[in-house]
């Protein structure tokens, strides 16, 4: 049996950033082994629905660190490689091989996978869903030469791919099983903000429909909807979700409810085992409740939090969930948790391309929205979040006053 001082079971963002920090911690030689089913060293995933997934950035640039980091820092790291079982009375993980591998601590970053559409025809060629650099790669090869796609979900995926698809000159239909995009995390106003700029660039919205089927001969030439219409198109891509990967943990003792259920540690249920990034439901000390977050910042963080917490350092996990995207030449950035707000305040011009949004609970900021802001406003987003601030609805409205000044 072959083994480690420290196993990452997942070769995404949380090893790479993990491995990173380990190395400038003081990690030996020979103390780490990296578990990947990927076909590729740890790489940045946010790329793979903007830059790499638009032509402008290559496999090299999206790299976490170099292919050769790993080997000059004595870092195993096992590429097409799937876990079979896990055993944490034996500290072992048993690979599809047969082999075993050995661990004292043990990191779980397995991620999450698409949910995928089970309607007829959805084994038709060019349908897709992205995840890892081989289906941002196959994306973007079934882009070339095509007139028509469609894109069916309103979240960032969603989002993120309809607007690169539609810079590359194609006709992009988006399909949305609700009344406005994303309504989730934006506000009615945001909605129609970005269907209005969306439209003004040629996408177009089918909102509140169903799928019924999928038709082609081989590949997708149209989609059938339950109305009877028809949309044609040569591509899809679907962002309808992901759901955390937990399989290897069956009959391992530890528990599992909405990914891995880990404390404030982010330990798991099991002694010397931890989750990192979009397979974590952890006790989010902020907001007082558990919550699992899929997105770029909350792996990085995770992963950097628990290599210090392999090298010693013993302190709970305290972060302001966070997450960006950038959409045709919009930026923008999304602090906290606006689920159980009260209260919702609009700050600039709802028109343009520069405002703000917060959300409040009881007068206490719980998330703050930033698009082309001053800096101050992006500055007191987390600070406010993480400190409770209360603030005035009417003062933050006002534009014309600094936003500190809305602070009660």
């Amino acid at each position: 049996m072959t083994g480690s001082k420290f196993v990452i079971l997942g070769g995404g963002m949380v090893a790479g950033y993990a491995a990173k920090q380990l190395v400038e911690l003081g990690l030996k030689a020979g103390e780490l082994t990296i578990i990947s089913a990927d076909t590729s060293v740890p790489y940045e995933r946010p790329p793979l629905s903007k830059g790499f997934l638009a032509g402008k950035d290559n496999e090299e640039a999206i790299r976490i660190n170099p292919d050769t980091f790993y080997r000059e820092q004595g870092i195993e790291i096992r590429l097409k490689t799937k876990v079979a079982s896990m055993d944490p009375k034996r500290k072992e993980l048993g690979l599809r091989s047969g082999e075993k591998v050995g661990f004292e601590k043990l990191i779980i970053a397995t991620g999450a996978r698409p949910r995928t559409l089970t309607i007829p025809g959805a084994t038709l060629r060019n349908i897709h869903y992205l995840r890892s650099l081989d289906d941002s790669k196959s994306i973007r090869n079934s882009a070339q030469g095509i007139a028509r796609a469609v894109v069916v979900g309103g979240g960032f995926i969603g989002m993120e791919v309809a607007a690169v698809l539609a810079q590359k000159g194609i006709e992009v239909t988006m399909i949305l099983n609700e009344d406005r995009i994303w309504k989730r995390f934006f506000s009615p106003e945001m909605s129609t903000f970005f269907e209005s700029y969306y439209s003004e660039r040629g996408v177009r919205f089918l909102k509140d429909v169903t799928i019924k089927e999928f038709v082609g001969d081989g590949d997708l030439n149209s989609v059938k909807l339950a109305d009877g219409k028809s949309i044609p198109c040569q591509m899809l891509v679907a962002g309808i979700g992901v759901i955390p990967v937990t399989d290897v943990l069956t009959n391992s003792g530890i528990e599992v409810r909405d990914g891995i259920v880990v404390n404030e540690y982010l330990q798991a249920t099991q002694p010397n085992i931890y989750a990192s990034g979009d397979v974590a439901n952890y006790q989010d000390l902020i907001f007082g409740k558990r919550r699992r977050v899929e997105h770029w910042d909350n792996a990085v963080s995770q992963g950097q939090y628990l290599a210090r917490t392999l090298m010693g350092e013993r302190a709970p996990f305290r972060h302001v969930p966070y997450f960006f995207s950038d959409l045709f030449d919009l930026s923008y950035e999304y602090w906290g948790d606006g689920s159980g707000a009260d209260e919702v305040v609009h700050r600039g011009d709802m028109s343009g391309k520069s405002f703000s949004v917060w959300w409040l609970m009881q007068k206490r900021v719980v998330a703050a929205f930033t698009m082309n802001r001053p800096d101050e406003e992006r500055e007191a987003a987390a600070k406010w979040i993480e400190g409770g601030r209360h603030a005035s609805s009417a003062k933050l409205k006002d534009a014309n006053r600094p936003i500190e000044s809305a602070i009660e």
